[in-house]
């Protein structure tokens, strides 16, 4: 599904700096996906999508970096819309990581980008080809300690907006049935922050995932 409902950035021109090499330091840091596609007179360009998500060193702003063949083409913020041969390619991006990266052709069919194979997004996705029964399983324990750190964070906000003064003289205040100890909902907090990322790893991660962590 895109995201044409979305209010998308503008998108600047590139001064043409090549496109630098992904290092292993950037793993969890960087990320960088690419696509080749056909021009109208039949040659092929590669367009790749740069996101560093600390921010330009500049401003701090994060900014998603259009590729094609290696020179800067166009930027902008997220979420962005870059226009390409046969379609556009959408840039989003959340607390974990990348949203949506996709190649979206005018009649609605889509594509993801494939990930650089030094990435953490490259090497997950080899995993997954290589190990398809280990990736399920993975996949399934992230999912489950997201799920776990929810279960602990939202009675936590119920309570706390319980407590305002005009909704407790409403509806009542409202206190958690079970007070678990600090370590065990450090470690459930930092168990949803994990599963969150590698879900990010896949571009699964939505609003529940930024919820629970």
């Amino acid at each position: 599904m895109g995201i044409g409902s979305w209010r998308f950035r503008r998108v600047r021109a590139g001064s043409g700096e090549p496109l630098s090499r992904y290092r292993w330091w950037q793993m969890f840091g960087r990320s960088l996906r690419a696509i080749t596609l056909p021009a109208s007179d039949g040659t092929t360009s590669i367009y790749a999508v740069d996101v560093r998500h600390a921010g330009d060193m500049t401003d701090g702003e994060i900014r998603a970096r259009l590729y094609v063949d290696g020179s800067l083409h166009s930027f902008a913020r997220m979420p962005v819309r870059f226009s390409v041969p046969g379609g556009h390619i959408e840039v989003a991006i959340n607390g974990f990581g990348l949203k949506r990266c996709h190649y979206v052709r005018p009649d609605g069919t889509e594509r993801q980008l494939n990930p650089d194979p030094a990435s953490a997004e490259g090497r997950r996705a080899r995993m997954h080809h290589r190990h398809p029964g280990l990736s399920r399983v993975v996949g399934l324990v992230s999912t489950a300690l997201v799920l776990a750190g929810l279960c602990v964070t939202v009675p936590q906000i119920i309570e706390a907006i319980s407590r305002i003064p005009p909704v407790a003289d409403t509806i009542g205040t409202f206190t958690l049935p079970v007070q678990l100890p600090l370590p065990v909902s450090l470690l459930l907090g930092l168990g949803a922050v994990v599963g969150s990322t590698e879900r990010a790893l896949r571009m699964r991660s939505n609003w529940i995932d930024e919820l629970a962590g």
